[in-house]
């Protein structure tokens, strides 16, 4: 009877293992503890975790860069950038997330405050990081937020799969920067400055909020919106974000 319940037991732990989850793929998310796009990380969390379950891939989620070196961001196949900014990294962590991004080892996509470069809090701009946005540097944002009419201009493109010619968002702070990062990358999607409700001064001409650089090896996405937890109501922005997680994931080495 022994034998007989030791020979159970063990059938039942194998079975148990064979069980567990064969994920499609592992994600680690990024986003800040604190500050002004808290609420923005939370929604995406709840968003992330659902399509994850749905979906089958694994997310693990971290707050800040310590742990970047080649050991730990080889264990994933896409990094989201929420809201992280790219300044306060230690020369190692940058080196860590530059060797990803250029050998390939998996995607990228970056919202909103990824591209916030320049000097700040005491923190030095990271060259290579301006570089691999399309050479740009924060240069002012509308404090008061607008309403802005975005178009696509890749609709070919996969990450535009489902997407229409043009869809509204409520509610950004829309980001300037020193020069549009047209020449240097491939814009996706652009915003419509005539269309910002209310109108402002604070405009840069060619305005592109989704692109991809093609010079490096990782499929990455820079996608600017990305302030406002009411973002995950527009069925258009999920559509987007569930895009580019399924197209990012995809290594390009």
């Amino acid at each position: 009877m022994k034998k007989y319940c030791i020979i159970l037991l063990l059938a039942l732990c194998f079975s148990a293992f064979a069980q567990q989850p064969k994920y499609r793929f592992k994600v680690l998310a990024i986003s800040e503890i604190s500050g002004r796009h808290l609420d923005y990380s939370k929604a995406a969390k709840i968003y992330l975790n659902k399509l994850a379950l749905d979906s089958n891939f694994k997310i693990d989620y971290v707050q800040d860069t310590k742990q970047f070196n080649d050991a730990f961001l080889n264990k994933y196949q896409l990094i989201i950038q929420l809201d992280y900014a790219p300044y306060g990294w230690k020369p190692e962590e940058m080196n860590a997330f530059k060797h990803y991004i250029t050998e390939g080892k998996g995607g990228w996509i970056g919202f909103h405050q990824a591209s916030l470069i320049g000097d700040f809090d005491g923190h030095k701009m990271s060259p290579w990081y301006s570089e691999f946005l399309g050479n740009i540097v924060f240069k002012d944002y509308n404090e008061a937020f607008a309403k802005g009419m975005v178009k696509v201009e890749r609709k070919k493109h996969p990450l535009m799969y489902g997407v229409p010619k043009k869809f509204e968002i409520e509610k950004e702070d829309w980001y300037t920067y020193n020069i549009s990062p047209r020449p240097n990358v491939n814009v996706i999607a652009s915003v419509q400055e005539s269309s910002f409700r209310p109108k402002t001064t604070i405009k840069m001409g060619d305005h592109p909020v989704i692109w991809v650089n093609e010079k490096v090896k990782a499929r990455n996405v820079y996608i600017f919106m990305g302030h406002s937890p009411a973002l995950f109501n527009n069925e258009v922005y999920k559509t987007i974000f569930k895009n580019a997680i399924f197209w990012a994931s995809v290594s390009a080495s």
